[in-house]
């Protein structure tokens, strides 16, 4: 494969990864802990942690859409944000062993952030060095 054509292939990609993550990021800024649709009342303390949480949720990916146009040459960026990408899925498998398995989305986020995430990133690696 081309370069470029590897290039756009990744970008393409991430952005397509990025798109359920932002969906529950935005959700959990506008609604917090209620869009998961659990209980209805929701302890003033942990819907503002929630709330908190989110908001660097959508950070973060904010910061990885910033990565997309430049892949190539993002990869300490890219590093940085799967290292906290990973240690969220390593806190979320955590959270499967002690509490239980959460729903499809949280599953789907965990494959995301212990398998998707680091294969990105060694993609971008292996890109970084044809360029």
């Amino acid at each position: 494969m081309r370069r470029e054509s590897e290039k756009l292939a990744l970008q393409i990609t991430l952005s397509l990864v990025l798109v359920l993550p932002f969906t529950a990021a935005i959700a959990g800024v506008v609604q917090g802990p209620h869009f998961l649709g659990h209980p209805p009342v929701v302890p003033v303390d942990l819907d503002s942690h929630f709330h908190y949480l989110a908001g660097i949720f959508l950070a973060k990916l904010l910061l990885y859409v910033s990565c997309i146009p430049r892949i190539e040459r993002k990869g300490a960026r890219l590093q940085l944000l799967c290292l906290l990408t990973v240690a969220g899925g390593l806190s979320r498998l955590w959270s499967l062993a002690s509490a239980g398995v959460p729903s499809l989305g949280h599953q789907i986020g965990l494959v995301i952030e212990l398998g998707i995430a680091p294969a990105l990133l060694l993609w971008q690696m292996r890109l970084a060095r044809r360029f």
